[in-house]
C-alpha cells in the first residue's frame, strides 16, 4: 500500500518508519524544508533522537506532491492546524487515517473537521498508548483504530500491525477521539501532581477520577460505549500519558507546578502539548452539554489563570462528598 503521512514530527515520522518496515510505500510531509532534507540526506529526525530512519522514507514540504502520491492520507499534525492543511488538498483523499489527539478552537474533532472539508471521504483515527520514541524503537505497543466503516478499519489494521505494533479495531469514532483529547488535559494534571512531589495515593485517584471526566463527557458528547473509555484508547492512553517521562502534556503540568511560567516551558519544548490547546475548547463544550469536569476546569485555571495548584487540590479534596459509582452494570460505573 502507498501512505501519505502530514506531518514529521515525533510520531508522525515514527509511524512513517514503521509504516515502511511494514512493506509500504511511503511520502512523509514536513512543514519545514530542513526537516525533510534531514530524513532525505541523513535519514534521521530531530524529534527522534538516536533513532536511523529507514532509507526507502522520502519526505517533502510540498503539499501538492503529498496529495498525489496516494489516496491514503495519515493526519499527524497538530489538532490546531488540520483544519488549514486539509483545505490546502485537492482532490479529497478516499480515505483519512487520524493520528492527532485534541479539540479545535471551533469546538471540533478531526472526525468533524474532516467530514466539514470532504463528506464522502471514509474516516478513521488511531489512538491508544504508543508513545513516538518507544514505536520507533521496536518497543511492543498496542493501538485501536476505530471506523465507521469496519472493513477500512480491518485493511488499516493488517497494514499497520507487525511483531512489535498491534492493532484493534472499533466502532466508536467518537469514543476513541474524545478519549485522546481528555487524556491530555487529565496528564496536565498528573504533572502538576508530579512538580508539586509526586505523591502517588493524589496521582491514582486523580487518575480514576479523570476515567469519570472522560466517560462523562464522552457519552454525553456521542460516543457509542463506555466500554471504550476501559479499552487502550481510553485507560490505556490515560496511564501512560499520566506516568510517562515521554509525555509532553505531564511535563507542562510538573513545570508550572515548579513555578515557570506557561508560555516559557512551552517555548523551550520542540513539539506541541496538545492538552493547553485542548482544554479550553473542552470546557466550553462541556458547559453546552451540562457534563462536570472539576479536574478540567483546575487544569485551565492553573494554566491560565495562574492559579495556585495547591489551592486547586484543596478545592477538589473539598467538593461535596458523594457515593462512588455503582458497579451493578457498565453503564452505571459513569453515572456520576
Amino acid at each position: 500500500m502507498r501512505f501519505s503521512v502530514l506531518g514529521a514530527g515525533s510520531w508522525g515520522t515514527a509511524f512513517a518508519k514503521l509504516l515502511v518496515e511494514n512493506g509500504h510505500e511511503v511520502l512523509l510531509w514536513a512543514r519545514r524544508t530542513e526537516t525533510a532534507d534531514l530524513i532525505n540526506e541523513q535519514h534521521r529526525s530531530e524529534y527522534l533522537e538516536g533513532v536511523e530512519l529507514p532509507h526507502q522514507l522520502r519526505a517533502t514540504n510540498d503539499l501538492e506532491e503529498i496529495r498525489n502520491f496516494s489516496d491514503l492520507l495519515v493526519v499527524a499534525v497538530p489538532v490546531k492546524h488540520v483544519e488549514e492543511i486539509l483545505r490546502r488538498i485537492h482532490p479529497a483523499p478516499k480515505v483519512v487515517l487520524n493520528l492527532s489527539k485534541g479539540i479545535n478552537e471551533d469546538l471540533k474533532t478531526v472526525s468533524q473537521i474532516v467530514h466539514k472539508i470532504w463528506p464522502e471521504t471514509i474516516y478513521a483515527v488511531l489512538s491508544g498508548p504508543c508513545h513516538a520514541v518507544e514505536v520507533a524503537s521496536r518497543r511492543p505497543t498496542a493501538v485501536v483504530i476505530a471506523s465507521k466503516d469496519l472493513k477500512q478499519a480491518e485493511v488499516l489494521q493488517k497494514a499497520v500491525s507487525n511483531s512489535y505494533f498491534r492493532s484493534y479495531i472499533s466502532h466508536d469514532v467518537i469514543g476513541v477521539e474524545v478519549c485522546g483529547a481528555i487524556k491530555n488535559v487529565i496528564a496536565v494534571a498528573a504533572g502538576v501532581v508530579d512538580g508539586l512531589g509526586g505523591w502517588y495515593n493524589a496521582k491514582a485517584a486523580l487518575i480514576t477520577r479523570g476515567l469519570h471526566e472522560m466517560a462523562r463527557f464522552g457519552l454525553a458528547f456521542g460516543a457509542e460505549s463506555p466500554l471504550t473509555f476501559m479499552g487502550l484508547a481510553g485507560v490505556g492512553d490515560l496511564v501512560v500519558t499520566c506516568n510517562s517521562p515521554y509525555s509532553r502534556n505531564r511535563h507542562v503540568g510538573e513545570m508550572v507546578a515548579k513555578g515557570f511560567e506557561l508560555s516559557a516551558v512551552l517555548s523551550q519544548m520542540k513539539m506541541v502539548a496538545e492538552g493547553v490547546h485542548t482544554v479550553g475548547p473542552l470546557l466550553k463544550l462541556a458547559k453546552s452539554l451540562n457534563v462536570e469536569m472539576p479536574i478540567c476546569e483546575q487544569v485551565y485555571e492553573i494554566l491560565f489563570e495562574r492559579k495556585n495548584p495547591e489551592l486547586s487540590i484543596q478545592q477538589l479534596m473539598k467538593r461535596p462528598l458523594k457515593v462512588e459509582s455503582s458497579l451493578t452494570s457498565i453503564g452505571s460505573l459513569f453515572c456520576l
